[in-house]
């Protein structure tokens, strides 16, 4: 599986909103980032993602990373910070969409 950092800035204004004096990462955001994060790694565009599961919030001191691993159909990924499994899912590639 590669792993790629998912950087984000501790001040980015979506914070300010998601929640006050408890701000956590939207779920939201977590997978449009793993989206692109896995286009730029593959050179392809991944669409209809087929299933996303959230296990722990994520907060703006954690360091979180991507891990994802390509089949002939799929794409898995888990986003993580330290061993702690933040969200996972899967995007069908293109042509398995198609199909």
């Amino acid at each position: 599986m590669p792993v790629v950092p998912l950087p984000f800035a501790a001040d980015h204004p979506v914070f300010l909103g998601h929640f006050p004096n408890r701000p956590i990462v939207p779920g939201v955001l977590l997978l449009d980032w793993a989206q692109a994060a896995i286009e730029a790694q593959l050179g392809q565009c991944v669409h209809a993602l087929v299933e996303a599961k959230f296990h722990s919030p994520a907060t703006p001191a954690d360091t979180l990373k991507l891990d994802f691993e390509v089949s002939d159909t799929v794409v898995r990924f888990e986003i993580r910070s330290e061993s702690q499994k933040i969200a996972s899912g899967r995007f069908p590639l293109p042509s398995s969409v198609l199909a």
